[in-house]
């Protein structure tokens, strides 16, 4: 009888301090996964900041020091404001994507992780024209809810810095509103941070959503007004659509090509403003 009542009194004391360490476990494990999810949090946050800091300081940079250097009426040309725009795009991508690799010292981007495997695909092409009609779609949708609003205002011009009065004014202000603008943006948008929003928020279909969400939110808002913001945040919802199904950022670019060149002709060649 002795010896049975020592052996259940040593089973409880193994089962009770089981369960201690069970608790302490769960604990544990709970902690960490609340870190976890403020680490993600932080992460994200600072992904969003780092885009629109290095965007607005280097053209804040680049305008004010081509400013003191040729002076305000050159700085106003259709040349030299292509010139500015030109390097705000070479140096905040370039800032963007480089400078967190050297400064955490971590493997530069891929092509791959970046959106620009291998070469573009019919796919890529078919892609952007369907991906067009989708934006002019979700465009008009959202454009007709903001609509309600007193805010709101759907027929406000676009600043776009420009002043052109011949031919040769145009070629050079399509190059940098139509094919720089375009590469440039599809690479730190939808190419870098996507791909890093995508890899840092927990979950398929949460990381998918809430990359799509914040990556055009970000882009509706670093284009500065009410009615261009809703515009191209429905736009880039179709880009983030597009490069999570092919991949690549390719189709994204051809699109953005596409819709950034109707509204040239349209506000430059037509004057339709």
């Amino acid at each position: 009888m002795a010896k049975t009542k020592s052996t259940e009194e040593k089973h409880e004391k193994q089962s009770s301090s089981t369960s201690r360490k069970d608790g302490s476990n769960i604990k544990t494990k709970t902690s960490h996964a609340k870190a976890s999810t403020w680490q993600q949090f932080l992460r994200v946050i600072l992904l969003l900041a780092w885009v629109a800091v290095v965007m607005v300081a280097s053209q804040y940079a680049i305008v004010f020091g081509l400013y003191f250097l040729i002076g305000r009426e050159q700085l106003t040309t259709p040349v030299w404001t292509t010139v500015a725009n030109a390097l705000v795009y070479l140096v905040s991508t370039f800032l963007i994507i480089w400078v967190p690799v050297k400064l955490f010292k971590k493997a530069r981007p891929s092509r791959e992780s970046l959106g620009l495997k291998d070469l573009p695909t019919w796919t890529d092409i078919g892609l952007a024209p369907v991906g067009l009609i989708a934006y002019i779609v979700l465009a008009t949708i959202i454009v007709a809810i903001f609509s309600n609003f007193p805010f709101f205002d759907a027929t406000q011009a676009q600043e776009l810095g420009y002043n052109i009065v011949n031919g040769f004014d145009r070629i050079v202000a399509f190059f940098a509103l139509c094919i720089a603008a375009p590469i440039a943006e599809e690479l730190v948008f939808r190419g870098w941070l996507y791909a890093k929003l995508r890899s840092i928020i927990p979950g398929k279909k949460l990381s998918l959503i809430l990359s799509i969400l914040l990556v055009s939110i970000l882009f509706g808002i670093m284009h500065g007004q009410w009615n261009v913001g809703v515009n191209v945040f429905a736009m880039s919802v179709v880009l983030c659509a597009l490069r999570e199904i092919t991949g690549t950022i390719y189709s994204g670019i051809l699109l953005h090509v596409i819709k950034n060149t109707i509204a040239f002709v349209l506000v430059y060649v037509l004057g339709m403003g």
